[in-house]
């Protein structure tokens, strides 16, 4: 297992299991800081629980774990026998030492939030909110897996924005990104938080929705769809949605002909008379119109 597999791991933890495994590297430190006398300096090593903690616990954990390494420091310090001129400059030093601990601590925690944020962006649709094109590919491989694994059906649903050129055209782009955002808020608002709403194209989006078989996808939709369409009104923008649906209970041979093939639904759902779903399923792949 590599450093980022183990960190990872280790975030997963409990906090109490974190604290505990902190305390002990501590201790550890503590113990060879004291059996190495203070002639060795043995001050950087302590920056590594310090760092450690504030990786995976955060900036809290990471400074209470700075002020106990500096504690730990001072204690072995002095039952090794170090004697200054004046007994100020072991307080000095502690002091010194602490600060340099809480200034890592800070500085990680910056870059660990500039790193979170940039995960985010990289995943996320500026305009929406929505997940991006790749890791919505990214998340429909996971749900394959799951699929694959345990036999958990899902349902992939590709969805069109009709007569949103119009929109565009008549009230410009500014209303139109407006139409976009709204949508997006109205199908995050009104599904469930364990399914996943990208944006895939101009103005197409896809959904996954986790754990549905052929009947809670078509009762999720169906209400979504009503739902988007009174969204539109009253906005008074004259915005339906076509959808294409499939329901997987067995796996597809792959995630790009799932969604090749919930993206045909939509078309064919757009060019038969817009504002309607059109239903696929793997295996059988019945078409069911609505």
């Amino acid at each position: 297992m590599n450093g980022a597999k183990l960190l990872e791991l280790m975030e997963t933890q409990s906090t109490w299991i974190k604290l505990l495994f902190g305390l002990l590297f501590i201790l550890v430190l503590g113990i060879i800081d004291l059996l190495t006398g203070y002639e060795l300096s043995f001050s950087l090593f302590y920056i590594m629980p310090v760092s450690l903690m504030t990786w995976i616990s955060g900036r809290k954990t990471g400074t209470i774990t700075a002020g106990i390494c500096a504690i730990v420091w001072y204690v072995a310090d002095k039952i090794s026998g170090h004697v200054y001129s004046n007994y100020l400059i072991g307080y000095w030093n502690l002091l010194i030492r602490g600060g340099i601990f809480l200034t890592i601590c800070h500085l990680l925690s910056v870059v660990k939030e500039h790193i979170r944020i940039e995960q985010t962006l990289s995943r996320t649709d500026n305009l929406t909110g929505a997940v991006n094109a790749r890791q919505f590919y990214a998340l429909a491989e996971q749900e394959l897996h799951r699929l694959k694994r345990y036999g958990y059906s899902f349902t992939l649903v590709y969805i069109d924005l009709d007569n949103f050129k119009s929109v565009n055209d008549e009230s410009g782009h500014l209303e139109g990104d407006k139409v976009l955002q709204v949508t997006v808020n109205y199908m995050k608002k009104h599904l469930r938080e364990t399914d996943i709403v990208a944006r895939v194209g101009g103005d197409e989006f896809a959904i996954i929705l986790p754990y549905t078989n052929e009947m809670n996808a078509k009762t999720i939709l169906e209400e979504l769809k009503s739902g988007m369409v009174r969204e539109m009104l009253s906005h008074s923008w004259p915005v339906t949605f076509s959808i294409g649906a499939i329901v997987c209970i067995m796996p597809p041979d792959n995630v790009k002909e799932l969604v090749r093939k919930a993206d045909d639904l939509m078309y064919e759902a757009k060019h038969a008379s817009k504002n309607t779903i059109r239903y696929g399923r793997i295996p059988d792949y019945d078409f069911n119109h609505h």
